[in-house]
């Protein structure tokens, strides 16, 4: 609980100073306890801080600067101590420590502020990202290159397989090497002379930064680590050299690894047109540079899949397709090729047998778009060869077989359920149900309801109950879903909106029967009143609000709910009922 205190006549000068020391004599008395509670630290902090904020806020208001070195730092002194103490006592709580860090960077100085982060390291060394916090913090806010590479050197000592650390590491020295070039531009600009100063060539050019890259991947050796390095390279035009060693190093090193080749053939995307060469005027002209670019890199990736036979790389080549073929473009002929490269990239991919089971989904979403149908049913029938126990698959067959308007869906349905697990038929029962409901009569999708109802048990039912009722009064009107409701009543499990869209199928009858309700809400109540505090506040509300109501119900129903609800649901529902008595009172 945060103190309260108003804050708003401080400000305006109308508190006296008795107040403010009662409130913080008050907080200090709570930390000096013998039992200690992280709580009263905190409240005493924010309460500093709030304190602080309202200072400042008034000094600029009324442009009064008098003490001001004497007060707020007294006050940050303060703040300070109790953060020691609070993190001397609760050393593992990094959230803490973290609080202490933000309060320093608003308020402490940049000395005080490493302070706390050297006392936090050796606390929590096991922590990468605490290390790269406080070295960016070095770098970035202390202009200090020298502290931020101590730091790193120190964090690699405890973490020296952490991809994270040496990533920032390269950074920082490019950022290093970056920072050194710009301040001999300056003096060269000026004239001055630069002898006297120390600015190596080695090290303008990023050699710093190539070292940690050559260490690093001697230690971490995946194509990924090795991508994320040449990504924070290609950030600093000038380590070219530097750019163009790692990309080679990718490829000499990681030839067995998908993603070099994807990147390898991505950047024939990124390649820019040699200077000199006429740059394309037209959007004809412009389509066709994109088409030549997206040719090249399909050509990279021809090799790839040659060289590394493999569904990974499969998946890499035709994720690259399906992206280039969702791109906006208002040349029909770029889309045309777009479309023909992707088809034949999955025809290739399933000749091999190397396409997974989610890209036959996305082959055949595809086929169904541009309505190639033919060969939408053909990659579906192979699909289900290939997977015959997956549900997506039986699916993709139903919507193929819709859209060809086929007369065969039931036999379909009927052929699945022979195939699959009962336990995983959930979809296909809802998915013929749903395709019933407008291609059949009532009749025929009832019995398509009633005979899902009997196969499918457990938790999945629950779904399955919610569905049929549901149509039964989109179909039927209330009548029809009351019938249903009924002959469920006891077939478990339920969900509590089972018995919450019958409620509500009831309330939206012009004579809304309020012995109907009462029915709905006991059903309910011998299910769930053990846990579901909303729904004896409902029941009491409905007795209260209903013209049948009999209010006289009330102290009895909330006395059963008390018997029946347990833990935190009955804490709850006396909260809510005594909210609910004072609103109607």
């Amino acid at each position: 609980m945060m103190p309260t205190v108003n804050f708003s006549l401080i400000a305006r000068g109308s508190v006296p100073q008795t107040a403010i020391i009662k409130k913080a004599s008050d907080l200090e008395y709570r930390i000096q306890r013998r039992a200690l509670s992280k709580e009263d630290f905190i409240n005493y902090v924010q309460y500093e801080i709030n304190l602080l904020e309202l200072i400042q806020r008034r000094r600029i208001r009324i442009g009064y600067s008098f003490k001001k070195d004497e007060i707020e730092e007294s006050i940050v002194h303060r703040v300070q101590g109790v953060f020691r103490r609070a993190s001397a006592k609760w050393k593992d709580d990094v959230q803490l420590w973290l609080s202490y860090v933000v309060f320093c960077k608003k308020w402490a100085t940049k000395a005080q502020l490493s302070k706390v982060f050297s006392a936090m390291l050796a606390i929590h060394s096991n922590k990468p990202a605490l290390w790269i916090m406080a070295a960016k913090w070095e770098m970035e806010d202390r202009l200090s290159s020298e502290s931020a590479r101590q730091l790193f050197l120190r964090a690699l000592r405890f973490h020296p397989q952490c991809p994270k650390l040496y990533q920032e590491y390269f950074r920082m020295e490019l950022m290093h090497a970056e920072k050194l070039r710009k301040e001999k531009q300056e003096f060269e600009k000026a004239k001055m002379d630069v002898g006297t100063l120390e600015y190596p060539e080695e090290i303008l050019m990023g050699e710093l930064a190539r070292i940690i890259y050559k260490n690093s991947v001697n230690i971490i050796k995946s194509a990924e680590f090795h991508v994320s390095l040449l990504s924070v390279a290609q950030l600093f035009d000038f380590a070219k050299d530097l750019q163009r060693e790692i990309y080679d190093d990718l490829q000499a090193l990681h030839t067995d690894d998908p993603l070099t080749w994807d990147y390898v053939a991505r950047r024939e995307l990124e390649i820019q047109s040699q200077p000199g060469e006429e740059q394309p005027a037209t959007k004809q002209a412009r389509a066709m540079e994109v088409d030549r670019k997206e040719e090249r890199c399909c050509a990279v990736y021809e090799e790839a899949v040659k060289t590394l036979p493999t569904e990974a790389m499969w998946k890499c080549y035709i994720n690259f397709c399906l992206e280039r073929s969702a791109k906006k473009t208002s040349s029909q002929s770029l889309r045309g090729k777009r479309l023909e490269r992707t088809m034949t990239a999955f025809r290739k991919a399933h000749e091999l047998r190397l396409l997974p089971e989610f890209l036959y989904k996305q082959w055949i979403e595809l086929l169904l778009h541009h309505d190639f149908l033919k060969e939408a049913l053909q990659v579906v029938v192979a699909g289900i060869e290939l997977f015959r126990d997956s549900v997506m698959m039986w699916q993709m067959k139903l919507q193929v077989l819709i859209k060809s308007k086929s007369p065969d869906i039931a036999k379909l349905f009927e052929e699945a359920f022979v195939s699959l697990k009962p336990q995983v038929c959930l979809p296909l029962w809802i998915s013929w149900a749903e395709w019933s409901e407008g291609a059949n009569s009532q009749e025929d999708t009832e019995a398509i309801y009633k005979k899902a109802i009997l196969a499918v048990t457990g938790a999945d039912s629950v779904t399955l109950k919610e569905k049929y009722l549901d149509w039964a009064y989109r179909s039927g009107g209330y009548k029809k879903a009351r019938t249903v409701f009924k002959s469920l009543q006891e077939s478990r499990p339920f969900s509590v909106n089972f018995f919450r869209k019958i409620i509500e199928f009831e309330k939206e009858q012009e004579s809304c029967k309020m012995a109907n309700l009462r029915e709905y809400y006991e059903r309910a109540l011998r299910e769930f009143g053990s846990g579901d505090s909303d729904l004896w506040m409902d029941y009491i509300k409905e007795e209260l609000n209903h013209p049948l109501g009999r209010p006289e119900n009330c102290g009895q129903i909330y006395w059963r709910a008390m018997k029946m609800l347990q833990g935190e649901s009955a804490e709850e529902f006396v909260t809510k009922h005594a909210m609910h008595q004072a609103g109607h009172l």
